[in-house]
């Protein structure tokens, strides 16, 4: 059987637990079979589960984060989350993009009507008729039902309707009391920055609360590269009333991103997940990983310059078709924030100002159409021997200047390429685990070609021999990081 594509990690809603993910895993079992695993998480009260220490919404992110580190496969996953399950979900992706939790793989998400960061927006008088229905306990089935039927713009199918009452009645009064009165009350918007991930937003058009027209002012700020996705004839229960949608969805955004990012195998994905990596390092692994937003806008160069930029890097950093990295993007936004390796040759301009000079300059020059020309211009700069042309507009941009400036280029371009976590297992470099909390002796037993310490991943080579033929991977000396790496790579122009 062929793996999943990846896993979709499904966070309920208020009075809903993992059962509410299988109307979802059969829409995307219908539409693209075998391509995703569907994980249902019971959140703190849900489905039985034990209620959480306290009412905080960081309580219900604990479990869902101890779920998906249990659960997670060391590849590519999306968060799908309903409801009180879009709060919960952004402390979650808060908790990986930053490196808080032992997870690596976060590659979008998918939001259903969902709360927003600051209180929910709720009357006095529906909170306090939902917190009337578990004072003597357990919610009665004709309050279930009410529940349901207030969520709903059209009645559910029997089956739909029988499952989502008892997923309501099995939820635990504490847990239900605490969201009404601490969670969907709490303002976690200083606990959580913007996520800057590839996100969906559905919503219903007769949702009054958490509806099409109010998540985009709900969630302002807080999803840089959300699109919103109005859904007509629908109320707020949409993993019910809506599957097929949400599941296009999931796999319209996976297609758009996913599909066309460079990926690492699952064991690399394990590596940064694991204790052998420091938290800041995976947290920066597993931003880099994300896919680049295709409509990106350039902050610190114009699109003519950017668009030069681009077409520079296919000659410096050639890279397939699909997958790719936009690293013309990623180098536009160093120059926006002032990231840089910290130096610059006597005489050249501030970066940002050396970029636009030289990408005006390079596309007076550029041959648009002929790779050859390309190539033997960008040779004659970097040899000087185009050093006597004069830059556009008479500047003195010519001389050692452009050649400088090709140069820095050259080491940006490479650096960012080589700083995506694909393109480090691209060329064998697991040095990123070598800081992290796991106990034992940091540093490689074994420094060779074609051989591997035990904890490596498996394409690196063979597990190093101490003399004899004896497998060493239960030696605890060699259960440990490494600082260092020399490792043969097979060619492929391609990439390298």
């Amino acid at each position: 059987m062929t793996a999943p594509d990846g896993t979709i990690f499904f966070l309920p809603g208020l009075g809903f637990d993992a059962v509410a993910s299988a109307p979802l895993a059969a829409a995307l079992e219908s539409m693209a079979a075998d391509r995703f695993r569907v994980v249902g998480i019971d959140l703190p009260g849900h489905g039985g589960s034990p209620d959480a220490p306290n009412g905080s919404v960081s309580a219900l992110a604990d479990r869902a984060v101890s779920v998906i580190e249990a659960e997670a496969d060391g590849g590519p996953f999306f968060l799908a989350a309903h409801s009180m399950g879009g709060k919960v979900a952004a402390l979650v992706a808060d908790r990986i993009l930053s490196g808080g939790a032992n997870v690596f793989g976060l590659a979008g998400m998918v939001l259903l009507a969902p709360s927003p960061r600051t209180p929910e927006p709720m009357s006095d008088d529906k909170r306090a008729e939902m917190l009337s229905w578990v004072a003597n306990g357990i919610i009665s089935e004709d309050h279930a039902a009410e529940f349901v039927a207030q969520n709903v713009s059209t009645p559910l199918a029997d089956d739909d309707e029988r499952a989502a009452i008892a997923q309501v009645r099995l939820m635990s009064p504490l847990a239900w009391r605490r969201w009404l009165e601490e969670g969907s009350t709490e303002d976690v918007s200083t606990d959580v920055g913007p996520i800057d991930l590839p996100i969906v937003v559905l919503a219903g058009e007769d949702d009054d609360d958490l509806g099409v027209s109010a998540q985009p002012r709900l969630l302002d700020g807080v999803y840089p590269q959300a699109r919103f996705v109005s859904l007509a004839a629908t109320g707020h229960l949409l993993p019910y009333e809506r599957p097929a949608e949400v599941a296009a969805e999931i796999v319209r955004l996976w297609d758009a991103t996913v599909s066309v990012t460079p990926q690492l195998t699952p064991e690399w994905g394990r590596l940064i997940a694991s204790e052998r990596t420091a938290p800041e390092a995976r947290g920066f692994l597993s931003r880099r990983a994300i896919a680049d937003d295709p409509n990106y806008t350039p902050r610190a160069l114009s699109p003519e310059q950017l668009t030069m930029l681009r077409a520079l890097a296919d000659r410096l950093v050639p890279q397939p078709e699909s997958p790719r990295i936009d690293l013309a993007a990623r180098v536009d936004d160093d120059l926006a924030i002032g990231r840089s390796d910290g130096w610059r040759n006597t005489g050249q301009p501030a970066d940002v100002v050396a970029y636009r000079l030289g990408l005006d300059d390079l596309t007076s020059l550029w041959p648009a159409d002929d790779r050859a020309e390309q190539d033997a211009l960008i040779d004659g700069i970097v040899s000087g021997e185009l050093n006597e042309f004069d830059a556009v507009g008479g500047s003195d941009w010519s001389g050692t200047k452009r050649q400088h400036w090709l140069d820095d280029v050259r080491t940006d371009l490479t650096r960012v390429w080589l700083s995506h976590p694909a393109s480090m297992a691209r060329v064998g470099y697991d040095g990123f685990a070598t800081s992290g909390p796991a106990t034992g002796p940091a540093g490689y037993v074994s420094v060779a070609a074609d051989e591997r310490d035990p904890w490596e991943p498996v394409e690196l080579g063979s597990v190093a021999s101490d003399g004899d033929d004896d497998d060493r991977d239960d030696d605890p000396h060699h259960d440990h990081p490494a600082l260092n790496n020399a490792r043969t790579v097979e060619e492929n122009p391609a990439w390298i």
